[in-house]
């Protein structure tokens, strides 16, 4: 198991076998928030373990019964809390394509981070996302500076995270000496 040692692992019955592991050559960046714009809240951890609870919130009952996951979600404090091991395709990135090819739960690792498209992000999860894009890239050396992207990037007009909120800028220059 492919395992962020700096990561609390909290396993999700939402993922299922790659096609073909030694393939994980995306990175995708993602932005949520449960109840939308509340941060803090378990309601993250709820979705992606398939224990939300439809009467908590009247945005649950909207979501109720869909399974996802992702790698991977970073909160507002910074604290990184991995839900499927990389190794396994979590299932973030629903229809989507890079580079003409389909189906990028396939070959990416899907990163969430806790927040919206429009509020900032914190200093301590850029700070965790460049330490965890670094653990990323030297397991997968496939993963370059032009192959992680956002949700938007390869699921436009359906997605728009993580955002226009999210600095890319900062975020690539943390990285660019990574890949």
């Amino acid at each position: 198991m492919v395992l962020y040692n700096n990561a609390r692992f909290t396993s999700s019955p939402h993922f299922d076998a790659r096609p073909d592991d030694t393939d994980v050559s995306l990175l995708v960046i993602h932005n949520i928030s449960l109840p939308p714009s509340q941060f803090g809240t378990p309601g993250i951890r709820q979705l992606f373990t398939g224990t939300l609870n439809p009467d908590e919130h009247p945005f649950y009952k909207e979501i109720a019964g869909i399974r996802v996951s992702a790698h991977c979600v970073i909160y507002r404090t910074g604290e990184v809390e991995q839900f499927v091991p990389f190794e396994q395709r979590a299932w973030h990135a629903g229809v989507s394509s890079f580079q003409g090819r389909s189906r990028c739960n396939d070959y990416a690792i899907g990163i969430e981070l806790e927040g919206t498209d429009t509020l900032p992000f914190t200093d301590a999860q850029y700070k965790a996302l460049g330490e965890l894009t670094e653990f990323i890239t030297r397991y997968y050396p496939r993963i370059t500076l032009g192959r992680i992207v956002g949700h938007n990037d390869i699921a436009p007009g359906r997605k728009t995270d993580p955002g226009e909120a999210f600095d890319w800028a900062r975020y690539r220059m943390r990285v660019a000496g990574l890949t």
